[in-house]
């Protein structure tokens, strides 16, 4: 019997049946996006879908003390929120901040829906140079059309915060902070956030 009959091809096919029901890459409508059901997080930029690297544990405690560290600077005023939620920044763009804040009239009209302004967004940077590019520079281009007030990188890897503030349509670099320091922005004058309480999350004590 020939040993070639059962192998298997080198490189399985997409199960393109599946792929068929969805509309191709660039011509993905609002509706499209908000009716797709998945296990990933997902943005849609200019029409096409980008699959986002899962969360890790780390990613995720900075998230936590993220959002813990604006509610306690608003005392409770407005809403800080993690993703997943996705935000319509422009026509066929929705991104999906880590952290947002939503200062009071913000909130969609209806509870049940999305909303589509945000007034602070922070990002806490993935692993690898792809998510860097996201979050420094295409992000940071969305975010700024979409009239974003303030957004904040969160680097794990470079050990840094980067504060951008709105001005003219376009951000400019409020302050770069590093170990030994206190993030802060315009927005919140009260949020301050220790970069080095940031960078220990997950290590052992």
């Amino acid at each position: 019997m020939s040993s070639t009959s059962s192998a298997k091809p080198p490189h399985p096919e997409p199960t393109w049946a599946v792929a068929h029901l969805f509309p191709a890459q660039g011509q993905w409508s609002e509706n499209d996006f908000y009716a797709l059901q998945g296990n990933r997080l997902i943005e849609l930029v200019d029409g096409t879908l980008e699959v986002l690297p899962m969360p890790t544990w780390l990613h995720q405690l900075m998230v936590k003390f993220l959002v813990r560290a604006i509610e306690v600077a608003t005392a409770g005023v407005g809403e800080a929120l993690a993703a997943p939620l996705p935000i319509r920044l422009f026509e066929k763009n929705i991104r999906e901040p880590d952290v947002m804040y939503f200062a009071p009239g913000s909130e969609p009209k209806d509870p049940r829906g999305y909303p589509t302004r945000v007034d602070l967004a922070m990002e806490v940077v993935s692993e690898g140079a792809e998510a860097a590019k996201r979050d420094y520079e295409d992000k940071r281009r969305d975010y700024a059309r979409a009239g974003i007030p303030e957004y904040w990188i969160v680097d794990p890897e470079q050990q840094r915060i980067t504060v951008l503030v709105l001005e003219e349509a376009t951000y400019r670099l409020h302050g770069e902070f590093t170990a030994g320091q206190a993030a802060s922005g315009v927005l919140l004058p009260a949020l301050e956030v220790e970069v080095s309480q940031v960078m220990q999350l997950g290590t052992s004590s």
